[in-house]
Order: C-alpha cells, then sequence, then structure tokens
C-alpha cells in the first residue's frame, strides 16, 4: 500500500524538499554521473560563461524528482518518466520537487496514474516539469 493508491485526479501528494545543493554535493554528483564539464564545478568558469556561479546539473534535478516517484511508489510500478528542463538551479538553492495527480485510466487491464511532476525554487521559478505514469495497487 503506497500514498497513490488511495489517491484520485487532483491529489496532490507528499513533497520532497532538498536541502541546499552543496558544491560538494555537485563535485559527488559530477563523479557518479560522469558528468564533469567544469561550469557546474568551476565558478571561475561559470563567471565566463555569463552565469553568477556554478549551478546543479539538470539530471541531478531529474534525479530528485525520481526519488520523490520512488517515495511514492515501488520502482517496478513505474511506467514512464519525463522532464522538461525549464530554467537552471543555483548551487546552494533548496528545490522541492511535487506530484499530482491529474489522470487515472486502465490500460492493458492495469489501472495506471500519471503525475505531473514539478522541481521548484523557493521563488516559485520551475526549473524541472515532467509527467510520470505508475501502476496503481
Amino acid at each position: 500500500m503506497t500514498v497513490l493508491d488511495d489517491a484520485s485526479v487532483g491529489t496532490e501528494l507528499p513533497a520532497l524538499r532538498i536541502p541546499p545543493i552543496s558544491r560538494t554535493t555537485l563535485a559527488l554528483f559530477a563523479g557518479a554521473s560522469g558528468d564533469t564539464n567544469p561550469i557546474h564545478l568551476d565558478h571561475l568558469i561559470a563567471k565566463s560563461a555569463g552565469m553568477d556561479d556554478v549551478f546543479a546539473h539538470g539530471m541531478l534535478s531529474m534525479a530528485y524528482l525520481a526519488r520523490l516517484l520512488t517515495d511514492i511508489a515501488p520502482q517496478e510500478r513505474l511506467r514512464s518518466y519525463g522532464v522538461r528542463f525549464a530554467a537552471i538551479t543555483p548551487v546552494e538553492a533548496e528545490p522541492t520537487c511535487t506530484a499530482k495527480v491529474v489522470a487515472i485510466e486502465e490500460v492493458d487491464g492495469e489501472r495506471r496514474a500519471t503525475l505531473e511532476l514539478i522541481a521548484a525554487l523557493p521563488d516559485g521559478t520551475t526549473t524541472l516539469a515532467g509527467s510520470a505514469v505508475v501502476a496503481l495497487a
């Protein structure tokens, strides 16, 4: 039983609040993901590219949204997951990941919920938007 099993269209699922994304987090993610683009790690490179400072990898935000999904339902229930990058996530930002049920339907004999996913900064800026389809129990 998951929080999703009793959900209906319009249900907002428990949010995932991310602690400040530190430079250490960016360095660790670079090593784990293989994305060692210096714009995420070296503030001088970021400044030379016109940015105020380094910023998080888009795939790090996608990973946080994936964590939200696996907090909501077991991984084996995930049928699809996709995102669109909308804005950068600055270093030290504290994004919040949210999910809302936008549809429930039966597909191939299985009840599935379609979720609208958002990663947003405290000022309301959406950094990542997407959707997922999750099988219901």
